[in-house]
């Protein structure tokens, strides 16, 4: 009589076996290897199988565009029930439990301040010492975290990434359910208990509208950030920081006091300013509750997020950290190949060899109103070049147009740096906003070959066109127009962190999978209207081919809102 497990092996084939579907040759390929090499192919397919799953992941995700997918907008969350009391009140809320939707991992946002504020050797520090940091509770985990990232910073660093980087990822969080709360307030205090206040400032005071943040206080030595305060000095600084906002309306207890809003799984750890003392009454919201709550939708930030910051494009959560460092190396070269390809290859196979390295490049052209080819050579109305009117994406845009083309162009550029403009593989006339002085040497610049123009002045990686500079339309020839868009996985390809302009291209090519997409327009007639017309007909049809929204910023908005200056370059001697 048979056992069970004789049976079992006469009925079943093995399962490898059975996944080929042909047993004979299946047996022959597993004799035929050696057991040292089976034993290594073992080991190393679990490895490279999560390596190249999460690489897939991070390539799937890039900022947003006409190339990424579109979703319907949301409809708005129901009200929270009971939280109708809060207009017109004070209110005190817990950034952890409603701002962000719970659980909040905040081993990304640390990751994010040590890398663009410290570099990648400090958030490799920081990614080795995560699991040892795991091993400890969620405070000391938190407090060792902001150790690892910030002591040794300069503040001032420290508060542009704040500033400028961090909202971004705060703001995909997001809970629409808990904003929408905060929002119906009069006034408002945000309080972390995780976060230190110099990382959440920007955020909560720019994009979600609170009075006031109280947060762990970092120590500044001369500048530098030297380490968390003690928990008494940084209840007096709140206290400081909140008596002349409030006044003594925070203080107060009854009915003038304030209204707290906390998570239940925090009751254990409530912070001193959602005590009795400070709120009349409190709202705690359950992990059941929190576990429906949706992300907040784009079309529904309290205000809109058209500038950000940072190298980063993806949330560098532990699993996509490690992806990203070990693919780091191959990024560089990858970057060395490509580099050598658009510098010294012809136009006409730059662009095809980088295609062979995981390079995407979409030319659209027929597809607008009134029919549009892609346009060749040849002569403009004057006898001189072309003029491409384009939106501003990258460094790159004129180098992609170019090749777009299949033939040399000239690059109008205003803060090219040294670096960019040696290894420029086309031709670049430098601006130096003397108005007719530009006009002159743009004219010269067009009578001499075909000229490429971003009149945006500066990029923007969002759905957002910003106001273009009329001098284009001021060379009195008719204008191509070019709308252009990218789509990046990994790393950004702009900055405006000064001394690290010269590094976008090469972060651009970085990526694994990026992505140019060109769409040549009709032609505009400069004669219909005056310049300011021309550039705006031009703003509206490359905002229609491209489904992104018009705006009246510029160059200036730009740089106030992420680096506090007017973005102006010392002219060159």
């Amino acid at each position: 009589m048979r056992t069970p497990i004789e049976a079992r092996g006469q009925v079943h084939a093995p399962p490898r076996q059975r996944r080929l579907g042909r047993p004979e040759l299946a047996r022959q390929e597993v004799a035929t290897r050696p057991a040292t090499a089976m034993k290594l192919l073992s080991l190393s397919k679990p490895v490279l199988s999560l390596f190249f799953l999460l690489l897939r992941k991070l390539a799937g995700r890039h900022h947003r565009g006409r190339m990424a997918t579109t979703t319907k907008p949301r409809p708005p969350p129901p009200p929270l029930p009971g939280l109708d009391r809060l207009h017109g009140q004070t209110l005190v809320v817990d950034v952890e439990a409603w701002i962000l939707r719970p659980p909040v991992c905040a081993f990304p946002y640390f990751m994010l301040v040590a890398i663009e504020a410290g570099g990648f050797l400090r958030g490799l520090l920081l990614l080795l010492l995560y699991p040892l940091l795991c091993l400890l509770g969620d405070g000391a985990r938190a407090r060792a975290m902001a150790t690892v990232a910030l002591v040794g910073l300069e503040e001032e660093e420290v508060a542009r990434v704040g500033r400028a980087v961090l909202p971004k990822f705060f703001l995909e969080a997001a809970a629409d359910e808990g904003v929408a709360a905060v929002q119906a307030a009069a006034r408002v205090v945000a309080v972390s208990a995780t976060f230190p206040r110099v990382m959440l400032d920007g955020f909560l005071r720019e994009y979600v509208g609170v009075d006031a943040v109280v947060g762990p206080e970092v120590r500044s030595v001369g500048g530098v950030l030297a380490g968390l305060v003690d928990e008494e000095d940084a209840t007096e600084m709140a206290v400081k920081r909140l008596q002349p906002l409030f006044g003594a309306e925070v203080k107060a207890a009854g009915k003038n006091g304030a209204v707290g809003l906390v998570g239940a799984a925090s009751r254990g750890r409530v912070h001193y300013l959602f005590s009795p003392y400070y709120c009349k009454e409190t709202f705690a919201v359950s992990e059941a509750d929190t576990r429906g709550w949706r992300p907040l939708p784009r079309d529904r930030y309290p205000r809109p997020l058209v500038f950000h910051d940072g190298r980063l494009a993806f949330a560098p959560t532990p699993p996509a950290a490690l992806a990203m460092y070990t693919f780091l190396p191959f990024g560089l070269a990858l970057v060395v190949f490509r580099s050598i390809a658009f510098s010294f290859l012809p136009y006409r196979v730059c662009f095809p060899v980088g295609a062979l390295t995981g390079m995407h490049y979409r030319l659209v052209a027929g597809r607008v109103p009134g029919g549009c080819t892609r346009p060749g050579a040849g002569a403009g109305a004057g006898g001189g070049g072309r003029l491409y009117v384009c939106n501003h994406r990258t460094l790159l845009d004129p180098v992609v147009v170019a090749a777009a083309l299949g033939q040399p162009v000239t690059a109008v550029t205003y803060s090219l740096s040294p670096v960019s403009e040696l290894l420029a593989p086309i031709r670049t006339a430098r601006l130096t906003r003397d108005r007719e002085e530009d006009r002159r040497n743009m004219a010269a610049a067009l009578a001499r070959g075909d000229l490429v123009v971003c009149p945006e002045g500066t990029t923007c990686r969002e759905e957002y066109l910003l106001r273009l500079s009329p001098l284009f339309a001021e060379l009195g020839v008719d204008v191509h127009p070019v709308a252009l868009d990218t789509r990046v996985g990994m790393f950004y390809g702009t900055s405006t962190k000064p001394g690290a302009k010269w590094m976008d291209p090469f972060y651009f090519m970085m990526n694994p999978r990026p992505a140019y997409r060109v769409e040549f327009l009709p032609r505009a007639a400069a004669s219909r209207g005056g310049s300011i017309d021309v550039a705006n007909r031009v703003q509206r049809e490359l905002g229609r081919a491209l489904g992104f929204e018009l705006t009246g910023l510029t160059r200036k908005d730009k740089y106030m809102t992420l680096a506090g200056n007017e973005g102006v370059v010392p002219a060159a001697p």
